[in-house]
């Protein structure tokens, strides 16, 4: 290897999260005595850095003769007895994809906060936390080795956490950010698993040795490689919100807007994802683990679907939007299609990116409303918010020639086409969810943007805790710092989907032709012409329904409710899972520890346990009211202490990179 110079593209890997990082040191440490202005210009200018190196990086990567890949090695980060990680990156096709949309989407999600936030409390805070989020995911996305990818896994849910919890005041708020680290730490755990197999197995946690050993074994087939692959489906189905793992995502909606639209719908959602197709080389061995893995989407994307059909928060419908929309990638993943579940990753991040933050545009117009049934009549008084939200709404029902309808249809092509011995019923779920994703966001842009005015009361007695000041005119259209992002997220949800042909070819150096491109081949095209028209005829068909209950007849759909009411219910109270799972697990868990440890403590059986137990509970009391406080200098050198350790591996190790 040749030494690498400031002039390789190698070189300027490092700068893609350390300045992310650079910023949340200023803002986490300065901020409060920041005018707000300049809060903002570092959050951006250390954003916007990254996402010119990677554009530049895709004018280098898609120009001729350019590399498959690029690396960054760096000497050993750990070695301990003959095991060896490096702190290395790698950017290759797929890795650039993702790069794209955190630090490009990302940036356009910044941009919109400093309108959205403008008038809220912790300024500084809130974009120091962005910040070290971007710095995490870049971390997450650039790994060349499971140990540096679960580094960047752990932090994105460490800056989860503090942006859901971001208004630690409200109970509601803290508490989803807690259910989130909770849950997300029990996926974790499989994949803490999953990497001590393949220790034992493999002797290293590098990607690139881990799958070409599997590569010079074609025999290898099922084994101790489906323990492995299920492991990591049990940390994917935490990170990315899928069944049994999902609860903790809907209720994440309790943080600001652009966090949904940044976090948990665009970026940390979709790292399950792409781990499972980073590891496509392992889990194509294994035709138990892949079945899993289309299940699980499939059934996440229905289940997910029906409880968003009756909801009347409009971040809450997008919430389990969201739910189901990562199932469709996860069912791709599972039937092999591996490119198609990336491109409707990148889709996704477009129009859901976009729905969410036109969502705030609508809350930031009502003076804090979430609740659809007090709005309505909006589309002359925000209209682009109207045209932009209309967009999205549209290319996330799969509607031609909107993004969604190309990576949509081509997850139910793949999977009609799969030989997965369940593909057709897979399929029909899929088709199923269709319908109720186009009825549900229409119902959605009807109820939003339609009918009679129902929010001049409303607007001065908001529920929400985000509230923002009224203009001396009520409803207000968002400032320009807001729009702006809403109009480019709205083209791109229109012409994202345009280069679906040239996109499946930019993967082929990542996922190559395999079995479902050559069984793609053999399908007719009058097939896949088929399946298309069907998939748009079921649109249609929530379309309709959607535009009966809430635009021509809005009496009809509280009359159906009444009618079903079991099963309204039941999709009202969202099967009741959260209360399965809290009388099943958390009572059972709570009781052991209250009587049982808590018994070992008050008998005495350990010598002086109860008086350390009172000073822990003490100290712990003091420690969280700093926390809570929202004054983040007593505690941001706390929080970097895991991330300080790789910024000085990085800065140290500037010098000692190769390529």
């Amino acid at each position: 290897m040749s030494p690498q110079t400031s002039m390789t593209p190698a070189y300027y890997l490092w700068l893609i999260p350390l300045l992310p990082f650079v910023g949340f040191l200023i803002n986490g440490m300065l901020g409060r005595k920041l005018p707000r202005a300049a809060v903002t210009a570092v959050a951006l200018f250390f954003t916007a850095i990254p996402a010119g190196i990677v554009a530049w990086l895709w004018s280098v990567m898609t120009a001729t003769n350019a590399p498959e890949a690029i690396h960054a090695v760096s000497r050993p980060w750990i070695a301990i007895s003959g095991f060896q990680v490096n702190f290395d990156f790698t950017v290759d096709h797929l890795t650039l994809i993702m790069l794209g949309v955190v630090t490009g989407v990302g940036f356009l999600i910044h941009l919109y906060s400093a309108g959205y936030m403008a008038h809220e409390e912790g300024y500084w805070r809130f974009f120091a936390y962005l910040n070290l989020f971007m710095f995490f995911m870049s971390v997450l996305v650039l790994a060349s080795s499971f140990l540096l990818l679960f580094v960047g896994w752990e932090g994105v849910g460490l800056a989860s956490y503090l942006l859901i919890g971001f208004y630690f005041k409200k109970d509601s708020a803290s508490d989803a950010g807690k259910k989130a680290f909770i849950v997300n730490r029990i996926g974790d755990f499989g994949f803490l698993l999953a990497m001590f197999l393949l220790v034992a197995h493999f002797g290293n946690l590098n990607f690139t040795d881990i799958f070409s050993t599997i590569t010079q074994h074609p025999e290898w087939h099922g084994g101790f490689l489906t323990a492995i692959a299920l492991l990591l489906v049990v940390g994917a189905t935490g990170k990315s919100a899928q069944i049994p793992l999902y609860i903790w995502l809907p209720d994440a909606m309790e943080g600001p807007t652009p966090v949904s639209a940044l976090i948990h719908a665009a970026t940390m959602v979709t790292a399950g994802i792409y781990m499972v197709a980073r590891c496509h080389t392992l889990f194509d061995r294994s035709a138990t683990a892949l079945i899993v893995v289309a299940i699980i989407g499939a059934a996440t994307a229905i289940v997910a679907a029906s409880i968003g059909m009756v909801q009347h928060d409009i971040k809450r419908v997008l919430a389990y939007s969201t739910v189901s929309q990562l199932g469709y990638m996860f069912l791709a993943c599972g039937v092999g299609a591996y490119a198609a579940g990336i491109f409707h990753l990148l889709t996704h991040a477009f129009f859901k990116a976009l729905l969410f933050l036109a969502a705030g545009s609508v809350i930031h117009a009502l003076s804090g409303e979430q609740d659809m049934r007090n709005m309505g009549g909006l589309r002359k008084r925000i209209p682009i918010t109207f045209w932009t939200m209309t967009s999205g709404v549209f290319a996330i029902a799969g509607i031609w020639p909107f993004a969604g309808f190309f990576s949509k249809d081509e997850i139910l092509y793949q999977t009609f086409i799969s030989d997965n011995p369940i593909a057709k019923l897979l399929w029909l779920v899929g088709l199923v969810t269709a319908g109720m994703t186009s009825f549900y966001m229409f119902r959605l842009w009807f109820k939003t943007f339609f009918g009679e005015e129902r929010f001049e009361e409303a607007a001065h007695d908001a529920h929400s805790h985000e509230s923002h000041d009224s203009h001396a005119h009520g409803v207000h259209e968002s400032p320009w710092v807001m729009l702006l992002p809403l109009v480019i997220l709205g083209i791109l949800s229109l012409v994202g989907g345009w280069g679906h042909v040239a996109f499946g070819n930019f993967l082929d150096p990542v996922f190559g032709s395999g079995a479902v491109a050559e069984v793609a081949t053999t399908a007719s095209h009058s097939l896949e012409l088929t399946l298309a028209a069907v998939s748009l005829i079921v649109v249609a068909i929530g379309f309709f329904f959607a535009w009966l209950f809430y635009y021509k007849k809005p009496g009809t759909a509280a009359a159906l409710a009444l009618k079903v009411k079991p099963i309204y219910s039941l999709l009202e109270n969202k099967y009741w899972v959260d209360e399965i799972y809290g009388a099943v697990i958390v009572t059972p868990l709570l009781m052991f520890t209250r009587l049982i440890l808590g018994g070992l403590v008050d008998t005495g059986l350990v010598n002086g346990s109860g008086a350390l137990a009172g000073a822990t509970t003490r100290g712990l009391s003091t420690l969280t009211r700093r926390v809570q406080s929202g004054n983040i200098r007593s505690y941001a050198g706390w929080l970097a202490l895991g991330a300080a350790a790789i910024l000085v591996v990085m800065i140290f190790g500037r010098s000692l990179w190769v390529h």
